[in-house]
């Protein structure tokens, strides 16, 4: 068994808390974990962010611990309310290979022999690479399944070209999905990407697995995802060799002529190609021995009418306009683009017009609402023409029966829209489509949050979105999750057609979900852009302050502490200059969390202070007035919190009571628990722990009727602890 207080035992320690500070358990033990520090050093230690400085704080315990037993006994404690398990790895699995496969021998020869090449330190990895209709993407996972039992321990897959916000992963964004796949729980995912690199090299150490890196981009985006470990073989799917990648290289070009007829029979049948002969070779010479156009030209087989070798004749939908075309040209060179092509021009008129409109921007995923909202149909109209667009592989199914473009064919989507609706056409639909986003995130941040200031007003004019009310406020969080990355491309598309209102909106409605939900690494990007707009459009208002504060917690969440600190000022200064009493509070508030996250405790009490006497310049009749209470309660908690981190326990006891009463008197179940646990805290660190007990039964007691697992787990073990002191 591990000594607790070896060098190896504290660094899990430390490296499990700082991974689990996502939940609100986690804050707490890192709180914790960083007033013994102080208490060890006898000074202020900064909360390390990097696995260097965690191994530097872990030195300082382990000193501390070996030359102090009373030190050590509390660093014990501490350490067994410390969950410090791996993920519980069951099988990840690739996604579903292809039904009809053709060919690829020489191809799978080459994976093989990279499979099975002894392990010598060098990471096993092979590149396949091709162009964007050869079924790279469809070789490697078809190559998986046939392989599976050289993986008993799973196969990983990660899609990093298509993130859902319009854009590749990034390497952190990229692990966390893969770490989420390997079993670890949310609020344990390291919020660093040097931590993320960390767990997920100690995960797959010594583990049997595949990875399977889908549409990389570059070298750089996939360097920190590659292990040396010996059982692990990762393929990564490009469109072209990707220079500085030292991986076994697997070229995948197109289909021969008699593979290509071998795989168009497997899929219409022998008779049908009978029937087709005539047209076959046309048929091949327009699909250039890509997969997907084959696909997408077996339904066409009975009517060799259209798959002739020349493009055929313009259909009426697509007769050309007098509107520029925004420099966009058709290329046949390109198999994907003919096969859209083809299946285009048999689309029946309102069918094309929708694949049309709705391909104008990068949406990444897309339901029948909102095709209908910027087509101006019904949405059972709307579900009807998707379905067919599908059918013929203009579109693709998602996994949550949503739609989405492959790049190529959205491509072609945009220049057929640019062509036929010209500019005016396609900027009204975009228009139209950010309204509807617009007003669907409105709506839900309202229902979510529907007592919260930061929240923006509900539109008043114009009519609701066909996206309908939502049942309560986890289904508008739900609602607001699963849009994520449509609100995102909202966001850029209206920075592009210089709609600054309707970034500022559509950023304010994202602040359920960070505040519910999380998903901070998806609504950085719009939140960046929502701080910009409002600087250099409305500097100095309650709009610009919020969306600093909105940008600086979830900097703050991301571990990006210089950042939210800098944005923290930034919203406390504009809400100075707006003169909004509430929000600065706010403001000056969330920079003394910040601190206690830092492990500035006295920095972090000084902030709590300030925010208090804030909230004083609050007049009776003044704007917020109701808010005051309640702010001030809340106030009281995090001053109990950072006096707990300098070791002053009983002030810390007394503001902690005081918080206490006032959420028994409001009624509010939530904050009396949290109130409780955070009493319950102070008296074990007083080594109280008969006094901390009742309390933490009454705090599991309320948060199992709230459903609050995460926070009664913690109870849990709070309360074995209490009882194991008492005997």
């Amino acid at each position: 068994m591990l000594d607790p207080i070896s060098m190896a035992a504290i660094t899990a320690v430390l490296g499990a808390v700082g991974s689990g500070v996502a939940s609100e358990a986690g804050k707490w033990a890192w709180e914790t974990a960083g007033g013994l520090v102080r208490r060890m050093a006898g000074r202020e230690v900064a909360a390390p962010t990097r696995p260097e400085e965690r191994d530097a704080v872990a030195r300082i315990i382990h000193d501390s611990v070996r030359s102090d037993p009373e030190l050590a006994r509390t660093w014990s404690t501490f350490a067994r309310t410390v969950q410090t398990t791996g993920a519980t790895i069951g099988r990840p699995r690739l996604p579903a290979s292809v039904r009809f496969f053709t060919d690829r021998k020489g191809a799978m020869r080459l994976l093989d022999r990279e499979a099975g090449r002894k392990a010598d330190g060098r990471p096993r990895v092979a590149l396949l690479y091709g162009d964007d209709s050869m079924g790279t993407s469809a070789l490697a996972v078809h190559w998986g399944w046939r392989a599976e039992s050289l993986f008993p321990d799973g196969q990983l897959y990660v899609d990093l070209g298509r993130r859902g916000t319009g854009s590749a992963h990034t390497a952190g964004s990229a692990l966390r999905v893969l770490l989420l796949r390997l079993g670890l729980r949310d609020e344990r995912i390291p919020p660093s990407e040097t931590e993320r690199i960390d767990a997920f090299h100690r995960l797959v150490a010594d583990r049997k697995l595949l990875l399977v890196l889908d549409h990389a981009r570059s070298a750089a985006q996939i360097a920190p995802l590659l292990t040396s470990a010996p059982s692990v073989l990762t393929l990564v799917v490009a469109r072209r060799p990707l220079s500085g990648l030292d991986a076994f290289p697997v070229p995948v070009g197109p289909l021969g002529d008699r593979d290509a007829a071998r795989l168009l029979t497997k899929i219409v049948g022998k008779q049908v190609m009978r029937s087709a002969r005539a047209a076959l070779p046309a048929v091949l010479a327009r699909c250039g021995g890509s997969p997907y156009a084959l696909r997408a030209a077996a339904p066409r087989l009975i009517d060799p009418g259209p798959l002739t070798a020349a493009p055929p004749p313009a259909l009426p939908h697509d007769e050309p306009t007098d509107e520029p075309t925004g420099g966009l040209t058709m290329s046949d060179s390109d198999p994907v683009r003919t096969a859209a092509e083809d299946a285009y021009r048999l689309l029946r008129p309102d069918a094309a017009r929708l694949y049309r409109l709705m391909g104008l921007r990068h949406w990444p995923a897309f339901d029948a609402a909102a095709a209908a909202w910027v087509a101006g149909i019904e949405v059972d109209a709307a579900e009807e023409l998707l379905g067919e667009l599908a059918d013929v592989l203009l579109l693709e199914h998602t996994d949550n029966g949503r739609y989405r473009y492959r790049p190529s064919v959205r491509a072609h989507a945009e220049e057929a829209a640019y062509r036929h609706e010209g500019i005016a056409g396609c900027s009204a639909a975009t228009t139209r489509a950010v309204e509807y986003y617009l007003r669907l995130s409105v709506t839900a941040a309202r229902a979510a949050l529907p007592e919260s200031w930061r929240v923006p007003d509900a539109l008043a004019d114009g009519p609701d979105g066909p996206e309908g009310a939502c049942a309560g406020r986890g289904d508008a969080v739900a609602r607001l999750a699963v849009e994520l990355p449509n609100l995102v491309e909202a966001v850029e598309t209206s920075e592009e057609f210089g709609r600054p209102d309707a970034v500022l909106t559509l950023c304010r409605a994202l602040w359920p979900l960070q505040l519910k939900a999380g998903h901070h690494e998806a609504v950085l990007p719009a939140l960046r852009i929502g701080t910009a707009v409002a600087d250099a459009q409305v500097p100095g208002s309650r709009t610009a302050g919020a969306l600093h504060a909105q940008l600086a917690h979830t900097l703050g969440e991301l571990q990006l502490g210089d950042e939210a600190g800098a944005e923290a000022a930034a919203a406390a200064r504009d809400e100075r200059a707006a003169g909004h009493t509430r929000g600065l509070a706010s403001a000056v508030e969330f920079l003394g969390l910040l601190r206690l996250r830092q492990w500035r405790f006295a920095d972090a009490y000084a902030c709590f202070d300030e925010a208090y006497a804030v909230l004083d310049g609050i007049g009776p009749d003044d704007e917020g007035a109701a808010d005051v209470p309640r702010a001030r309660a809340l106030l009281e908690r995090h001053r109990g919190r950072a006096l707990r981190g300098l070791g002053r326990l009983d002030e810390a006891q007394e503001h902690a009571r005081r918080a206490l009463a006032v959420f028994r008197a409001n009624g509010e179940a939530y904050n009396t628990a949290r109130a409780l646990t955070d009493l319950a805290e102070i008296l074990l660190a007083a080594e109280e722990p008969a006094a901390a007990l009742p309390l933490t039964d009454e705090a599991i007691r309320i948060l199992s009727e709230e459903n609050a697992d995460q926070h009664v787990e913690h109870l849990r073990r709070l309360r074995e602890r209490c009882s194991g002191q008492e005997e």
